[in-house]
């Protein structure tokens, strides 16, 4: 049998586990650079993958929100909600659905972007779907060309970050019960913050790095600034989760 002293050593550990993770995934970028060559485009384009991630695990979220939860029943005792101005229905299957075609939109605009300051020439040379689809197109089309010419070592950074959101997924929003604290309201818009902050500064300074050729230094510079910010807004985020704790109980 364990001792109390030795439960909360245990205890400790596994509250320490989400932040090791995902020093951990940021770690791997570091490796990157200095054992395989990546430059800012190979850094930039896996910080965007992290837009994925967290859209799937926010998706988990919204999916396993406990409906009794006080915070949900005064959003669902009204006829309609608003999500930037749009009015929807309460219900949560149709909330999720908004949110991938919503957040989704959102991902594949970011992901153009990145295509066209970093690696132009992956575009198609013509777009021929109609309408807004030629959007789409490029996107596809651009994404494939992209990641074909990657190395395969790329796709156990998106394993890791996979792994990385995952276990703050399990131990926060389960163990923790984070699920009972928040509402399909605050789900839907949580993702922008954190993203739109990253990928700025990840977008800014992978151009800036490209601009200047991509030195070892100044790449590892740009890995530490996303760290830094990654770190601060994962803490801010349980900070903010703790004092719904303690105002609720």
């Amino acid at each position: 049998m364990l001792s109390s002293k030795q439960i909360t050593q245990v205890q400790k550990t596994f509250s320490n586990l989400p932040l090791i993770s995902l020093l951990v995934a940021n770690a791997l970028p570091v490796v990157g650079v200095l054992f395989f060559g990546w430059d800012a485009f190979s850094i930039v384009l896996l910080y965007w993958t992290e837009n994925i991630v967290v859209g799937f695990y926010n998706v988990m979220k919204m999916a396993f929100v406990k409906e009794s939860s006080p915070i949900i029943s005064e959003y669902s005792s009204t006829n309609n909600l608003e999500f930037i101005g749009i009015p929807i229905k309460p219900g949560k299957y149709s909330l999720i659905v908004f949110f991938i075609i919503h957040y989704g939109g959102f991902t594949m605009g970011h992901g153009l972007a990145i295509i066209a300051l970093f690696n132009n020439d992956a575009f198609p040379s013509e777009l021929t779907w109609p309408c807004f689809l030629v959007f789409l197109q490029a996107f596809i089309y651009g994404m494939f060309n992209t990641f074909s010419r990657f190395p395969v070592n790329i796709l156990i950074g998106i394993a890791c970050l996979f792994a990385s959101h995952g276990i703050s997924f399990v131990y926060n929003y389960f163990y923790r019960d984070e699920r009972s604290r928040t509402s399909l309201q605050k789900l839907m818009g949580q993702p922008y913050a954190r993203i739109v902050v990253l990928q700025i500064t990840i977008i800014f300074g992978g151009w800036l790095t490209m601009t200047i050729g991509s030195p070892v230094g100044v790449l590892l510079i740009l890995v530490l600034l996303k760290t830094i910010m990654d770190v601060k807004l994962h803490l801010r985020e349980r900070q903010k989760n703790k004092a719904t704790t303690d105002f609720t109980d």
